[in-house]
């Protein structure tokens, strides 16, 4: 089942590389009593994610944040390794932007938004989105109907949205 706004995100611990390496991130402390936006997408390095998605936040955490959000988080089913190395060729980790693995997709699954496409390689990931969760839960949901596609999901739409 798809999450929905009105609905309380599951459990579940998320990765980053830490100083001594990998760290689980329980996403539940993140949430709780905070305004916390989460974008997912199909995965670090790929064309529409590198290109228009995270870019889309980095020029919108600020103004974000001057709506009162207390963090900006992307989720990708994706290694911390990879993620660390990718938030830091794009910019997005010096923006402020949380980068997050979903090594097994399982918070990917738990909220309903997995999805495989084998022609490009990608299996078990995660369609294109962008959710604002108050106390961990979501108030706003922008879904993409095409992983190719970043219009609803990007930081724009999330901005006015909120």
């Amino acid at each position: 089942m798809t999450i929905s706004v009105g609905d309380k995100l599951p459990g579940a611990n998320l990765l980053r590389m830490g100083e001594n390496g990998p760290e689980a991130v329980a996403l539940a402390d993140r949430l709780a009593g905070k305004k916390v936006v989460i974008f997912g997408l199909p995965g670090a390095y790929t064309g529409t994610c590198t290109t228009a998605h995270v870019p889309s936040f980095m020029r919108n955490k600020d103004k974000l944040a001057a709506k009162g959000v207390d963090e900006v988080i992307c989720v990708s089913v994706n290694d911390p390794f990879v993620m660390k190395a990718w938030g830091e060729s794009t910019g997005a980790t010096a923006a402020g932007i949380s980068m997050l693995g979903d090594a097994d997709g399982s918070f990917t699954k738990a909220i309903g938004l997995n999805f495989d496409a084998p022609p490009a390689g990608l299996i078990g990931r995660s369609k294109r989105y962008a959710l604002m969760a108050d106390n961990g839960v979501v108030k706003v949901l922008n879904l993409e109907e095409s992983p190719g596609v970043c219009d609803i999901s990007g930081g724009e739409a999330m901005l006015d949205a909120i």
